[in-house]
């Protein structure tokens, strides 16, 4: 395996850890939806977290959170319409982005709620 797949599969495995620590329950991780892959799919009281998780190695070319496109975002709407669909939930949905980089050795995680998009 490429490096850089380990490195994210490290990250979403970190990712999962830091929202279990914070309350979420973890409904699912990679769900597949035509193109698109949601990374983790996570519920904490009446809220859907839909979590895009961003890991790099450094930041020196730019924040972790900087990498999710605009195309990445439409993906992941589409994906969503149909989980909550098929699940037939009624939560409030939210996408969030954790963003994950080494600095000095260690993992620091940045979770940022509501990242984009709103509905």
């Amino acid at each position: 395996m490429a490096e850089h797949n380990e490195l994210g599969k490290l990250g979403e495995e970190l990712a999962v850890a830091f929202l279990q620590q914070n309350g979420y329950d973890i409904l699912e991780t990679n769900w597949v939806f035509q193109k698109a892959e949601i990374d983790i799919i996570a519920q904490k009281e009446t809220v859907l977290a839909i979590v895009e998780v961003k890991t790099r190695s450094s930041i020196d070319f730019g924040l972790p959170q900087d990498f999710v496109k605009p195309k990445k975002i439409q993906l992941l709407v589409k994906a969503v319409n149909e989980y909550v669909i098929s699940n037939d939930l009624d939560l409030g949905v939210r996408f969030d982005i954790i963003a994950i980089h080494r600095e000095e050795g260690e993992f620091k995680i940045e979770h940022l709620e509501d990242a984009f998009y709103h509905f």
